[in-house]
């Protein structure tokens, strides 16, 4: 028992699977080491008792946006693809800002997400849904032994920072600040502005469960739909696609299919017409001085390797 509730707290005390026989068994779940995933979701259901307050529904909506743009702009344009360059501190900021989404952390997720682009829907890749269907690539993957480490081998730069490392090892300990602190501000709301209707029950399951339920599924749309729901403009290895629906629940990443043919653009919608919130929010950054040598797809290569009969030509 007291192993299984150190693999909640110390994400060393999970090894990866590196046999044969461990290998084959790939789609293993630890059950019990997803009792937390499974939790969260479950909390949803609470809003049954905490009931409901537009303040509560704008602070989800917010907490939605805030921790997107964390996974968007730093665990995936810049931990995983280093579209931008920023400061060690802010590095930092951002690491603590995407650990809030629950998601692990950014050196698990920057590893895993370049694996997937070096194996990008070939049997390797551990969420294509190609290859292995539509559920086991929405969430399957994510909760299986053999994908719960991190690949150092893929981050060998980010490996170097110790804080990186520590928000990697004890993965859990944001989130449960977090949500904390979420308590806390519900009960001081409760205390001091008691026209707004909320209390701390209230701000943890809408602000805390409630948001970070939709921030995964929205998330994991990029692995599950994005290769199968959408057009392709580029003639990439795999098949990828580009879905405005998607691009506006994630902040810009569904156009997936532009993502895969220049994965070092901080942009990632090309056109003007494909809106692309998180670059929007990197260039302000940039102008603020925060972040800088933002990496933007050359022209020549927009251009190229199109596929013909795509509806946009230009």
């Amino acid at each position: 028992m007291i192993k299984k509730l150190i693999k909640w707290l110390d994400n060393h005390a999970v090894q990866i699977a590196d046999t044969p026989s461990q290998q084959a068994d790939w789609r293993q779940i630890d059950l019990w080491r997803v009792i937390p995933f499974v939790l969260i979701h479950l909390a949803c259901f609470a809003v049954f008792w905490v009931g409901f307050s537009w303040f509560a529904v704008g602070f989800a909506i917010a907490l939605y946006a805030l921790r997107m743009f964390a996974i968007t702009g730093f665990y995936h344009r810049y931990f995983s693809h280093k579209t931008f360059r920023t400061s060690r501190l802010f590095q930092l900021l951002g690491a603590i800002a995407g650990a809030t989404a629950v998601q692990r952390g950014p050196l698990w997720w920057a590893s895993h997400h370049r694996n997937h682009h070096v194996n990008a829907d070939e049997l390797e890749d551990a969420h294509s849904p190609v290859q292995h269907g539509f559920l086991w690539s929405h969430l399957g993957w994510f909760l299986s032994n053999q994908h719960f480490a991190t690949r150092t081998e893929r981050v060998k730069e980010l490996v170097r920072f110790a804080e990186l490392r520590f928000l990697d090892r004890f993965d859990v300990l944001v989130p449960l600040v977090f949500a904390v602190c979420i308590y806390l501000f519900g009960f001081w709301l409760e205390v001091k502005y008691p026209s707004l209707q909320t209390n701390g029950l209230q701000l943890l399951v809408w602000g805390f469960a409630i948001s970070t339920v939709a921030l995964y599924h929205a998330t994991f749309t990029v692995n599950s739909l994005a290769h199968v729901w959408g057009k392709r403009r580029y003639a990439t290895r795999d098949h990828s696609r580009n879905n405005g629906w998607i691009a506006f629940l994630t902040l810009g990443e569904g156009w997936h299919n532009n993502h895969h043919h220049f994965p070092g653009s901080a942009r990632q919608g090309f056109y003007w017409w494909e809106i692309d919130l998180t670059y929007y929010i990197l260039k302000l950054l940039s102008t603020c001085g925060l972040i800088w040598d933002l990496r933007t797809i050359p022209k020549e290569v927009r251009e190229s390797r199109k596929i013909q009969s795509h509806d946009h030509k230009k």
